[in-house]
């Protein structure tokens, strides 16, 4: 059987988890979060992180110590049973293929705002030309990504610089909405965190993964956080928020009110790289996640076949890719976001859950582990159970319904393939 190559280093995996976090946060969705938050955007991104750092500590842990490409159905396997890793494997993946599309979306208004080009059909051009990378193989696909982050990490940086001498000029304790708004723009911002829990699903394919994939996590959340708070202040002392919270590309309008039309376009086209590399990394690890849970015979073995030549799991990649399509013509941007932030937030509760079963259950001597703790209890990650609890609880009627909606069909699948418990 032809199996994953190991050739992710530190650096590329960093800079993979940096580029899928920095491009939907950023390029598509804060405007929707300015809109509720208000020159308190600050605010939201630093909830937004203290809830993904909580996890980022339990997924570290884990990571560290089962590196498996199944990652997430792995870890809740080995402390809650086949029945939880399936429910979260489910989640995981649906959220993988819904916010492909809302990244793919994002892409495609971008590009609709430079060329005039249909919306719908831009995107699933995108998703068939990112269906081909992924099966070329994860090398190119790093190259890419690579290249792609720094186009975006530059476009930032830009924002960053233009807004430098306005800072100061607004009121940054403005709030649109009241607190309510600050923390419901926390809970969409966080769509802009995902990507870091994506890393783990590349173990079999990463250089020394014990070690490199918490370094991993924690670096691209650092980078990402400094980044993301510095842009969103530069945004509401350039463009007042109630612009931004209805523009079309955000970001450019803050380029173009400095800078001049011309910044726009440029602008413009360096979100079209961050939303693209956005979606490549979100369906990569999504692929990856099919691949690991065939790997554990919960679904059929068909999805473990990996190509002779490009030596990737090609049926994998090409089922979510065509799955994540439908999902386009959902067209409601902020509810496909914040379903997406559903099933992570779900999955979220089950990982720190995990490391406090583990704790009790089957310690560990070696590798990374969670910081302090109180006797046996890690209270890390207890925070991030109860901050995940709080950002469900914060989320609209209609995305909980269809999130619930989610894990009934879930069960049901299972109920399908009549899966055995391990």
């Amino acid at each position: 059987m032809v199996e994953l190559e190991r050739t992710l280093s530190l650096w590329e995996l960093t800079l993979m988890s940096v580029g899928i976090i920095l491009g939907a946060g950023i390029y598509v969705i804060l405007g929707e979060a300015a809109g509720l938050s208000g020159n308190y955007i600050w605010l939201s991104f630093i909830i937004a992180a203290v809830v993904a750092l909580l996890t980022a500590f339990s997924y570290a842990e884990l990571s560290s110590r089962f590196p498996k490409a199944g990652a997430e159905y792995v870890y809740v396997e080995n402390s809650f049973g086949h029945r939880a890793a399936w429910l979260v494997s489910w989640l995981l993946l649906a959220g993988s293929v819904i916010g492909g599309a809302t990244v793919a979306m994002g892409f495609a208004q971008y590009f609709s705002a430079i060329f005039n080009t249909p919306i719908i059909l831009i995107a699933l051009v995108m998703l068939v030309i990112i269906e081909i990378i992924l099966i070329i193989g994860v090398q190119e696909t790093a190259k890419i990504t690579i290249l792609f982050t720094a186009i975006e990490i530059a476009g930032l940086v830009v924002v960053i610089f233009v807004g430098l001498p306005y800072m100061g000029s607004v009121n940054y304790l403005e709030a649109a909405q009241g607190m309510k708004g600050v923390i419901e723009a926390g809970v969409l911002i966080f769509f802009g965190y995902l990507g870091f829990e994506g890393i783990t699903r590349l173990a079999e394919e990463t250089k020394n993964p014990e070690k490199n994939i918490p370094k991993a996590i924690m670096y691209s959340m650092i980078i990402t956080t400094i980044i993301y708070i510095l842009v969103g202040i530069s945004a509401v002392s350039v463009v007042p928020w109630e612009d931004l919270s209805t523009a079309q590309a955000p970001l450019a309008l803050v380029a173009e009110r400095v800078l001049g039309e011309q910044s726009f376009r440029i602008l413009s086209v360096i979100a079209l790289f961050s939303t693209f590399n956005t979606a490549l990394m979100m369906l990569l690890t999504g692929s990856r996640l099919i691949y690991g849970i065939a790997q554990q015979e919960a679904i059929p073995k068909v999805f473990t076949m990996v190509g002779k030549r490009f030596r990737t799991p090609w049926v994998a990649i090409i089922s979510i890719v065509v799955a994540a399509m439908p999902f386009l013509f959902l067209g409601d941007l902020k509810t496909i976001a914040n379903l997406t932030n559903f099933t992570i937030f779900a999955v979220f509760i089950a990982i720190n859950a995990s490391v406090i079963y583990f704790r009790y259950k089957k310690p560990i001597t070696t590798g990374f582990k969670v910081p302090l703790h109180v006797g046996r209890f890690p209270v890390i990650p207890f925070f991030g159970m109860v901050t995940s609890i709080f950002m469900i609880a914060n989320l609209t009627y209609n995305v909980l319904a269809l999130g619930l909606l989610l894990i009934i069909i879930g069960f049901i699948v299972d109920m399908i393939l009549n899966l055995k418990y391990k």
